[in-house]
């Protein structure tokens, strides 16, 4: 029987249901050497690896090499191997497929598998492949949440209702803080390595150690699941878009680590949720709102990644060619005075995480709006986040967030200014920058960065139809030449 070689984002029981052999892992250090990740992401992986082998026990051979071919070579005999997870891992593959015998077994760990989503693509003919059509298609087809063949509530999509911003006079949202893994041998192993490699030089690491947060077992992830839809998924849907500086966590499912390390399938997290509203314990939005992230946008941004090929990372439409500046790129918090940045670059650096409107609003918006290449950002998100992924970032920054693609992904630029924040978090009261004002010493950065955005990317937009209202009200500024000049007197000085 051939040796099933999996890698560490493939740790889950359906990874090996098929299989009853032997199983490789390898833990190679030149991946960490070459690229500088958050530290307790190299936490996360490894203690996720090494837990997964010791669960194998004598049927798992766990190689630690310096690369992945060092530890093929010492492997006999042939090998299966799962559809990887990057460009980079698949040519790997490719690469060693002409020189030793290996079955290349389809995709897991999505709910729509490759060949039902060139149907689905094949079948839009020449209209656009939207992520709303592609998760009605994959509701339908699965079975999630239905009523017959109609959804269930009859609308396939709830998130008119689950846009309400932060609730006012609040420091937290309400539920409890969420149930965290209890760390072991193997994590305090991990952490005596990499505070070695670090010693030593081999490595440097991003942001700051800490208990680990995120599921790094099967069980973990099980009860992780459990305790989001007993205590914060009820309360998801309604301020799923919301930010409360005080309240890392919110109704959040922290399920996106463990899903991407290959512990959780997409298919099990959505019918636990389905049972959960068909209880009665989990009101429709919520529950709606949870599984068309998980079985609609983590698989639309997966198929894409495969779908758009390896030259789409490159993208760069609307030429955005400045360079991180080193106090983003390392994570300085304290560099800036803006309350929402320097917050969210804390949480970033404190926990390797925040939930999706800081990375896209916060993050995102404030890169596109200083014109920062989209490769480096994508890079920088990858590396500084634990549950980021080539395939996950490549479409949710150049795509999503930056806009690089031209349009192919998203039908406007997710650009804002300081109004929204002020709306939809509650970071602007304790700010010594007014999000009402663009020009001045306390100016908000977002607010005057919007409209030198709008003014740089004026040409390249003027064919969106989406924001022709907003390239409009560039005509109606009488200070916009003295935007323009104080922006350019910022550079990439730290707001």
């Amino acid at each position: 029987m051939p040796v099933r070689w999996i890698f560490g984002d493939q740790l889950g029981p359906h990874f090996l249901d098929d299989h009853d052999g032997d199983v490789l892992l390898v833990e190679s250090r030149r991946v960490f050497a070459r690229r500088v990740f958050h530290r307790q992401k190299a936490h996360l992986v490894l203690a996720a690896m090494r837990h997964r082998a010791a669960e194998l026990g004598a049927r798992c051979r766990y190689a630690r090499s310096d690369t992945y071919r060092d530890a093929l070579e010492e492997t006999s005999g042939p090998l299966q191997v799962i559809h990887p997870t990057s460009w980079a891992a698949v040519d790997l593959v490719q690469r060693i497929a002409r020189e030793r015998d290996i079955e290349r077994l389809p995709a897991r760990g999505f709910a729509t598998g490759k060949d039902e989503f060139a149907r689905w693509a094949a079948s839009r003919g020449e209209r656009r492949l939207l992520l709303e059509d592609f998760y009605r298609d994959a509701r339908g087809r699965l079975g999630v949440l239905m009523h017959g063949d109609r959804p269930e509530g009859g609308r396939w999509n709830l998130d008119a209702e689950n846009r309400e911003p932060p609730p006012k006079g609040k420091a937290r949202l309400g539920p409890p803080e969420p149930r965290w893994p209890v760390e072991d041998e193997i994590d305090e192993q991990v952490r005596s390595d990499l505070d070695r490699w670090e010693r030593d030089g081999d490595v440097r690491f991003l942001g700051r150690d800490g208990p680990r947060r995120f599921a790094a077992t099967r069980d973990e992830a099980l009860a992780a699941l459990e305790d989001f839809v007993e205590h914060r998924l009820p309360l998801f849907g309604p301020h799923e878009d919301a930010v409360l500086r005080g309240d890392s966590w919110m109704a959040h499912s922290l399920l996106s680590a463990p899903l991407n390390l290959g512990l959780l399938d997409p298919v099990e997290v959505v019918e636990r949720a389905e049972v959960a509203y068909r209880s009665g314990s989990v009101p429709l939005q919520s529950a709606e709102g949870f599984v068309r992230q998980v079985i609609g946008w983590r698989d639309y941004v997966w198929h894409l990644y495969w779908h758009l090929g390896q030259d789409y990372r490159h993208l760069n439409r609307l030429d955005a060619r400045r360079q991180l500046p080193d106090w983003f790129n390392e994570l300085d918090a304290d560099a800036t005075e803006a309350a929402c940045l320097r917050d969210t670059l804390a949480e970033v650096r404190d926990h390797g995480w925040v939930h999706h409107i800081p990375r896209l609003m916060i993050l995102g918006n404030y890169a596109a709006q200083q014109g920062w290449r989209p490769d480096e950002l994508t890079d920088w998100f990858h590396r500084a986040f634990v549950d980021g992924y080539d395939w996950v970032m490549v479409p949710n920054v150049v795509g999503m967030s930056q806009h690089a693609d031209g349009g192919i992904m998203a039908t406007k630029p997710y650009v804002s200014g300081g109004a929204y924040l002020n709306r939809m978090t509650d970071h602007c009261g304790g700010c010594r920058f007014d999000p009402r004002k663009r020009v001045g010493e306390d100016a908000c950065p977002f607010t005057a960065g919007y409209w030198a955005y709008l003014d740089r990317n004026r040409q390249s937009l003027s064919g969106n139809h989406r924001m022709m209202r907003a390239l409009s009200g560039l005509d109606r500024l009488t200070d916009l030449d003295a935007l323009i000049a104080q922006e350019k007197r910022h550079g990439s000085d730290p707001p």
